[in-house]
């Protein structure tokens, strides 16, 4: 299938799930992750309507975005080693990795505007994922207010990769009632409104436990390079 259908049969799905769960469908953001296809896949993701790309690799980010003059919102959205802060931060609108303080220093030394962060959770405590354990979040968000360039508008977290997407549903939840607790301790900067969780194997379930921003690769702009899903 097209990307404009693949874009048009999710759009569709969310509208779906949104009348049956009571949310409005613009609330939720689909960001393409572009890392395994062509910079012509990724300008027809844009052509369809996407509004939202999503890069992992400092590399991959400045040879899309070299290329690709349309307006788009680019998000960073891997694990961001902080001797690439430079050449990433002032290219992107949206960070879904925020970890630890000193990536944090790195970034606010880098900015000259304010740059929407997601802070990484590792809800589900697997060894191979980044992400800071739901324990340590309010902590560190707190310590965040030292830089004033780091916006944090949500949490972020990938839950595992299994065969029933159901199964991602406590992941989710879990991260839903977090985002609700920081919330609510009205941080200036940290208003921690928003959920970026599911990609292509769960988003549906994402969405009906509070997702706003959904990174969809495969399900999407396909996989051209045939790794990762």
């Amino acid at each position: 299938m097209s990307v404009k259908g693949n874009f048009d049969k999710i759009q569709s799905e969310i509208a779906s799930i949104c009348e049956r769960i009571g949310r409005d469908p613009a609330s939720i953001n689909v960001v393409a992750v572009t890392k395994y296809v062509s910079n012509e896949r990724a300008k027809e993701a844009i052509d369809a309507g996407v509004v939202h790309l999503g890069e992992n690799r400092a590399e991959g980010l400045a040879m899309k975005q070299e290329d690709i003059q349309e307006q788009v919102s680019w998000h960073f959205i891997g694990s961001l080693q902080s001797k690439k802060v430079k050449k990433v931060a002032p290219h992107i609108s949206y960070l879904h990795s925020l970890d630890r303080v000193s990536l944090a220093k790195e970034l606010d030394k880098r900015l000259d505007r304010e740059l929407a962060c997601f802070v990484q959770v590792n809800v589900s405590k697997e060894e191979s994922k980044a992400g800071l354990d739901i324990e340590e979040v309010d902590e560190f968000i707190q310590e965040l207010a030292a830089y004033p360039s780091l916006k944090i508008i949500g949490l972020m977290t990938m839950a595992p990769f299994v065969n029933d997407p159901e199964e991602t549903r406590p992941i989710f939840k879990a991260l839903k009632k977090l985002q609700l607790d920081i919330q609510a301790k009205n941080y200036s900067h940290a208003p921690c409104t928003e959920l970026s969780m599911g990609m292509s194997n769960d988003y549906q379930v994402a969405i009906e436990e509070g997702a706003t921003f959904i990174r969809i690769g495969t399900s999407l702009v396909g996989n051209e390079k045939k790794e990762g899903n």
